[in-house]
């Protein structure tokens, strides 16, 4: 019974895993490559491969190893490289990026006074 349940709990990993990866991936894929060279990153054709070999890597869960290199490269490309280019590309909370209500497009509004 114990084993059924840890056996669960590996492939639920495995399929975090995966999950994760390709996420990275499609955001990787999405995001343009002026974007990453203006956020002085890799260039998006390196993060494709990098995360391309994790999703094959966590589709077959024989090379541990390589897994969690896919992770750290997927993290890595989450927590770094994605906010990276989203500020240089503009991609913000809906445009709003700090401030008051009353500012508008060239600064602060003070009604004149």
């Amino acid at each position: 019974m114990l084993l059924a349940g840890f056996g669960s709990l590996i492939q639920l990993l495995y399929l975090a895993m995966l999950v994760l990866a390709v996420v990275a991936f499609v955001f990787a894929a999405t995001a343009r490559e002026d974007a990453y060279r203006a956020a002085d990153k890799k260039k998006k054709s390196f993060w494709l491969i990098i995360l391309g070999v994790a999703i094959a890597v966590n589709l077959y869960p024989f090379f541990l190893f390589l897994q969690l290199a896919g992770v750290v490269a997927s993290i890595v490309f989450m927590v770094d490289v994605r906010p990276a280019i989203k500020e240089v590309s503009g991609g913000g909370g809906g445009g709003r990026r700090g401030g008051s209500s009353s500012d508008g497009p060239y600064g602060p509004y003070n009604g004149g006074r």
